[in-house]
């Protein structure tokens, strides 16, 4: 069985790129240390969506990083992708594992405790959990969730949990503070002039908040 053994875990958004290539933006998130990317892009055509995944499947490669599918199974197996990333909409986890088996990894993206230990319970590897901060990508999901819930989050889960949504640079030591694995990224990565260096810098930190715990 796979492991999630990466603390900071990089969702893609086109949108959010500036008009650059969003492959580009990726390998030099990755040049900067990132080394798990999950493709999310959910207004592209099955055939965009399989030409993008073969892309970032050699650019993930080329670093010894993995490489996750937000929601489509056919098209992580497909491009021998590392795993998949669903969520409340999608297949059952327990169905999800039953088609791929025990080699590759599922996420799952919760945003309530109960619904987190369900997923945890039909085998899924890691959560991606919030919004613990205000983010536009997520607020249809309702109110960010603060620190007191993600702590209670990562204290009950014994899989893997990623605090997801609007974490930065500035606020990442207290968001590791709640106690969860690691943190997934969008605008922090994506959106940045230089995601090399952004890269370079979050992880350094979070090397750091470690080291003082």
């Amino acid at each position: 069985m796979p492991a999630a053994d990466f603390s900071l875990y990089l969702i893609t958004d086109s949108h959010q790129t500036d008009g650059r290539p969003l492959t580009e933006v990726v390998r030099q998130a990755l040049s900067g240390g990132v080394r798990c990317v999950q493709m999310r892009e959910k207004d592209l055509s099955s055939t965009e969506l399989y030409r993008l995944a073969v892309e970032l499947r050699t650019v993930t490669r080329e670093f010894g990083a993995k490489l996750i599918i937000n929601d489509r199974l056919d098209i992580a197996l497909a491009v021998e992708a590392d795993g998949v990333h669903i969520g409340i909409n999608s297949l059952p986890v327990a169905e999800v594992r039953r088609m791929l088996g025990s080699k590759m990894l599922i996420g799952y993206s919760a945003h309530e405790i109960g619904e987190a230990m369900l997923a945890e319970a039909a085998g899924a590897d890691f959560l991606t959990f919030g919004p613990l901060y205000f983010t536009p990508s997520k607020s249809p999901f309702g109110e960010p969730c603060g620190v007191n819930k993600m702590t209670e989050i990562a204290q009950e889960m014994k899989i893997p949990v990623f605090a997801l949504g609007g974490i930065s640079y500035d606020n990442v030591s207290e968001a590791l503070n709640t106690g969860v694995a690691g943190i997934a990224v969008i605008s922090a990565l994506i959106a940045a002039d230089d995601p090399r260096s952004a890269a370079a810098s979050l992880l350094k930190k979070m090397e750091k908040h470690v080291q003082r715990s």
